[in-house]
Order: structure tokens, then C-alpha cells, then sequence
């Protein structure tokens, strides 16, 4: 599991944090958060591209890549705050999905078992599975619950004749154990998938889905208090999974499946930043990011602040402040 470095691109590192290495477990001694790299878009079942994904968040910004972000509203800086670090990308080859996702699998529990969050960069939702999963080995299966921003449940069962793919890592963590499905919370779906048979199977596993429409007549504010409470009840952390087609095509117009009528790149951000500070996220993903249909880097722009409004909600965590969702924030200004 020797550091890969980039494997589309120049070896970058996340906004210039320090590398580390996951065969090195020096590398990793006190360290916080440890972002990942998952080129992989094997599993994807429309437009592809999302391999380059985390090369194009790593850079997205117009700042220096210097390993700093002060944090205008929070008055934190992740990445001087907490102790990030980047071990590069997994190699993951697309034609051979099974491989892949051990191999990310292996790398996502060296980083938990380090006792550091991981942040995943894709890559499609094909690989939620074995970050998931990495986590849940180190945590305990059933003990951490999902947060899942996603315009599709990606809850079907075979597709193309296969068991993974983008559609499916959510069924496929819940046969597993690994996540509970009382306890696997999905905001932003929309659209005109999946089919009844699906969602009778959905509906069977007790999992919670706040569709657009709810969202849109109770308030995403209201939806997010209580999918907090239901991701608390009985489990030891919370695993966020982003993916960047939550968002309207309009702000986010470089991804594979889009879906009109989403979040708005504010409402992101904002939720994202929310989970973060008030919740014991144990492992983060964001995924869905394809730089070839991408205009203007928007949506490479918005995977990297997913993380930076992530990593800040951790920072503020630790630092033990608290959060109005209604207002500014309480202490420390």
C-alpha cells in the first residue's frame, strides 16, 4: 500500500498539505484527517470521467497551494488546525471493480485504524462501498450510521450483470452489516429512479429518504435536525457520503447523471458544514466529480469546498464550539 501518488496527473496534494505515505505508519502518527484519492469510474452507467475527479479537487482554487484555509465564518483553519495530510491516490484500474474496492477498502481501514478520518476523493459511488466499509471494520458494523446527499438512492441490485457499480454500493453496504438501515439517511432524491420494486426494498430496510419535495415544504434545516437525531440513536459515528449531483445541474453541471431541480451549492455547503461541527463524523467521501463535462471548474470548485467546509466543521468541533443552525455561530467569534 505504498504511497501512489497521483495516478492521473501531477502528484498533488490536497491545497498542498503534507504527503504521507499508508505502508509508512510513521507518516500517519497524530494525524486527524487523511485524504484519499479513488480514480475509479468502473461502476459508472452514463457519462464518464469522474476518475479524474480527485486530481481536479486537490487543485480547485484560487488561492495558494500553501496547506492553509482560514475559515471566514468559523474563524478556523483545517488545515493548519487539524493534522491533514494526503496519501495520494489508491491505484484503482476501472476495467477490474472487484480489485479496486479491496484495494481502497485495505487503504480507507489503514487510515481509520490510524485513528484519522478519512476523506475520499472520487471517483463514481461505486466506491461509498469500500469507504464505508473501511470505517465500519475499524468502528464496528451496525455502529456507524450514513448521511448520504444524492439526487439517486443507488440502492439497485444487478446492473450490466454485476453487483458493483455506482447504482448499488448503498444495497450492497446494507447486505453487508456494515451500515444499518434504520440508521442510513439519504437528502436530496429526485427524479425518476429507482423503480417500485427498489423502493419496496428500501422501505423494508427502514431506511429514511427525504426527497426533494419534502425538503422543499418542511425546510432543509428541519430534515437535517432530524436525520440528526435518527444518525445519533445507537451508533458510534456518522459516515458522509456527497455526491455532487444533490446539487442542481446548474451548479454542479460535471457530473455523470444529472438531475435538475437539486440543493443549491449554498445549501451543500452549508448542510455539510452543519454534520461536521455537530456530529462525530468518523469518515467522509465525495464523489461524482467528472472534470470533462465540468464548465469553468464549477463543480471541481465545489468538491473542494465540500472537503474545506467539512474539514472547518471538524476543526470547530474540536475546538468545542457550538452552532445555531438558525443564526451566526454562538462562541468564538
Amino acid at each position: 500500500m505504498t504511497r501512489y501518488g497521483a495516478q492521473y496527473g501531477p502528484d498533488l496534494t490536497f491545497l498542498g498539505v503534507p504527503a504521507c505515505d499508508l505502508s509508512d505508519a510513521a507518516t500517519l502518527a497524530g494525524v486527524d484527517v487523511v485524504i484519499v484519492g479513488a480514480p475509479f469510474d468502473g461502476g459508472t452507467s452514463h457519462r464518464p470521467g469522474t476518475r479524474f475527479g480527485p486530481q481536479a479537487m486537490r487543485q480547485a482554487c484560487y488561492l495558494p497551494m500553501d496547506g492553509s484555509r482560514p475559515h471566514l465564518a468559523l474563524r478556523v483553519d483545517a488545515l493548519a488546525d487539524l493534522v491533514v495530510r494526503d496519501a495520494g491516490d489508491v491505484e484503482m484500474y476501472s476495467g477490474d471493480a472487484e480489485r479496486s474496492i479491496t484495494d481502497l477498502e485495505a487503504a480507507v481501514h489503514t487510515v481509520a485504524a490510524a485513528g484519522a478520518v478519512p476523506v475520499v476523493l472520487g471517483g463514481d459511488h461505486t466506491i461509498a462501498l469500500p469507504d464505508a466499509t473501511g470505517v465500519a471494520r475499524h468502528v464496528g458494523f451496525g455502529r456507524v450510521s450514513m448521511l448520504h446527499f444524492d439526487a439517486h438512492a443507488d440502492t439497485g441490485d444487478i446492473e450490466f450483470g454485476s453487483l458493483y457499480g455506482h447504482g448499488q454500493p448503498m444495497r450492497r453496504l446494507l447486505e453487508s452489516g456494515a451500515v444499518r438501515g434504520d440508521r442510513f439517511l439519504q437528502l436530496g432524491l429526485r427524479g425518476y429512479w429507482p423503480g417500485p420494486e427498489t423502493l419496496a426494498w428500501m422501505a423494508a430496510q427502514d431506511m429514511r429518504s427525504y426527497e426533494m419535495t419534502e425538503i422543499g415544504a418542511r425546510g432543509l434545516d428541519v430534515c437535517l435536525n432530524e436525520a440528526f437525531e435518527r444518525a445519533l440513536d445507537d451508533c458510534d459515528g456518522v459516515f458522509l457520503s456527497v455526491d455532487v449531483d444533490v446539487c442542481d445541474p446548474g451548479h454542479a453541471p460535471g457530473t455523470g447523471t444529472p438531475e435538475p431541480g437539486g440543493l443549491s451549492a449554498r445549501a451543500l455547503l452549508d448542510s455539510v458544514r452543519r454534520i461536521c461541527l455537530e456530529l462525530p463524523v468518523v469518515g467522509v467521501d465525495v464523489v461524482e466529480v467528472s472534470p470533462p463535462y465540468d464548465h469553468a471548474e464549477i463543480t471541481a470548485y465545489l468538491g473542494n469546498r465540500v472537503v474545506l467546509e467539512a474539514l472547518s466543521g471538524m476543526a470547530a468541533r474540536r475546538r468545542g464550539l457550538s452552532h445555531d443552525p438558525s443564526g451566526p455561530l454562538l462562541e468564538g467569534r
